[in-house]
């Protein structure tokens, strides 16, 4: 696409207002998306964390599921963290009977994997396609993923702990998911290169 990305941030849930700051320090614009017919706008979307059975009720009840899933279905760019990646999912180890996500990722994510609240943490992460330096990873509440398709890319693995070795970033296509929160942060790699993918979609 040509000039500047236009992406909005889906606002039912979740920490809005950081994921459009760090979209905007990338490049982007920005808009919340509340409503079905504000998807046709925009040129990516950003999934922010939350609680994912909670997400999902209130994406039905808002009328946008049917929207966003031929939005993904159409090759729309998209990227989920900690909740968003569980919306993004084709599989939930544990989900709940009714809990539905809006698919589009081929992996499996066990939610709240990590423990609960009380359990949250922050890791240095080696993402190489951000670069040599360390990302910060905030997990709270966290998903992991446990097994992907053979079209998704494997972005970063936890490093130590009892946890180590489990997947926590993943990319397939157009689709960029992280089981942490880079928003909270103040460094904005995750989202530069979220805002490249939506600049080379073809």
């Amino acid at each position: 696409m040509n000039g500047i990305p236009h992406i909005g941030v889906l606002a039912v849930q979740g920490d809005v207002r950081e994921h459009r700051h760090a979209l905007e320090a990338a490049g982007a614009t920005t808009t919340t998306i509340r409503r079905p017919e504000e998807v046709a706008g925009i040129d990516g979307l950003v999934i922010p964390g939350g609680e994912s059975t909670t997400m999902d009720k209130l994406v039905r009840a808002f009328g946008l599921q049917s929207s966003l899933r031929e939005a993904i279905a159409s090759g729309l760019p998209v990227y989920g963290s900690c909740a968003g990646m569980i919306m993004l999912a084709d599989r939930i180890a544990d989900a709940r009977p009714d809990q539905e996500t809006l698919g589009g990722l081929d992996i499996t994510v066990r939610r709240n994997a990590f423990g609960r609240q009380v359990d949250s943490f922050e890791e240095d992460l080696h993402i190489r396609a951000l670069g040599p330096q360390p990302v910060r990873a905030v997990f709270i509440r966290a998903p992991w993923v446990e097994d992907v398709g053979e079209r998704v890319e494997v972005l970063a693995r936890v490093e130590s702990g009892q946890a180590a070795g489990r997947i926590v970033a993943v990319r397939q296509g157009s689709l960029l998911a992280t089981s942490f929160h880079p928003e909270v942060t103040g460094d904005h790699r995750v989202h530069q290169l979220f805002v490249e993918i939506v600049r080379n979609r073809s």
